[in-house]
């Protein structure tokens, strides 16, 4: 699999071979057929891995999440968001190479907002699941902003990872505190 990643990041998916993947692996190519029987099959189970992924990582960030501080979490998420940008980049190009499935693009989505909204019920006690999941949302949407840091030079790229940092943190201390979030409550 980490073969299929490395050839699949450098040549793109239409231009891979599995003979290319074979050997890039030091492994026979009827071998690599007997575990994927297609470069499509390859594929899939490279996006699942990706999905699979990020589900466990959002789940041990919500185990800590009651202990940490908004601008904790908030580091937290963005460092998340870092981690994930290699295996996003290419998740995104094997989903637009085979056909980009809207459902299988939706499904993802609405786990990471589940996910994150369990993450801001766990740190905010206080947050309805509703609010927790308007919450979600618009979260998200700020994390998104670490994607398009990464194709500024270095120096352009920490000033805004420093201000989507501060983005995050301003918006997660205003949750914690938020008073008529916890007047909706009672």
């Amino acid at each position: 699999m980490e073969a299929g990643v490395a050839v699949f990041t450098e040549k793109g998916y239409d231009a891979a071979t599995m003979t290319e993947i074979a050997a890039r692996s030091n492994t026979a190519i009827g071998s690599l057929y007997r575990f994927f029987p297609s470069k499509e099959s390859l594929a899939d189970a490279l996006l699942s891995r990706y999905v699979e992924d990020t589900t466990s990582s959002f789940a041990a960030l919500a185990d800590q999440a009651s202990a940490m501080t908004p601008g904790q979490l908030a580091d937290a998420f963005v460092d998340f968001m870092l981690s994930l940008q290699s295996q996003r980049s290419l998740a995104v190009a094997l989903v637009d190479a085979r056909g980009g499935s809207d459902e299988r693009r939706a499904r993802f989505r609405e786990t990471m907002r589940g996910s994150i909204a369990t993450i801001l019920r766990n740190a905010i006690p206080h947050l309805t699941k509703a609010q927790s999941e308007t919450k979600a949302v618009v979260l998200l949407h700020v994390l998104k902003a670490v994607a398009g840091a990464n194709d500024e030079k270095p120096a352009v790229r920490r000033r805004l990872l420093a201000e989507i940092r501060k983005l995050a943190r301003v918006y997660l201390e205003a949750a914690h505190s938020d008073v008529d979030d916890r007047l909706s409550v009672e």
